[in-house]
């Protein structure tokens, strides 16, 4: 999987969101809110190919989180992520 071409993790009023490529085309009723951890996910995937095993690898040695949950959460945040269309 890779993050699609043309979304951007921006801060926009305090909040970590990604949107697309160009401010004025935002909808800012669909914006994607992403806690601490999923944006730092974010801008360590930018550019880069990855599987929710690679993800939870990361998590790993970023965080105390044991394996089993790390993959479990990642896991689910790349299929909400592909549910919402921001990664292929």
């Amino acid at each position: 999987m890779k993050i699609k071409e043309g979304f951007y993790l921006r801060e926009i009023c305090g909040e970590k969101v990604v949107s697309p490529e160009g401010l004025k085309n935002v909808n800012f009723s669909k914006l994607i809110t992403l806690n601490s951890t999923a944006a730092w996910l974010w801008e360590n995937l930018q550019g880069k190919e990855f599987t929710p095993e690679s993800m939870a690898g990361m998590l790993t040695d970023q965080y105390e989180v044991d394996a089993e949950t790390a993959l479990r959460d990642s896991k689910a945040l790349c299929d909400k992520w592909l549910e919402i269309g921001i990664i292929e």
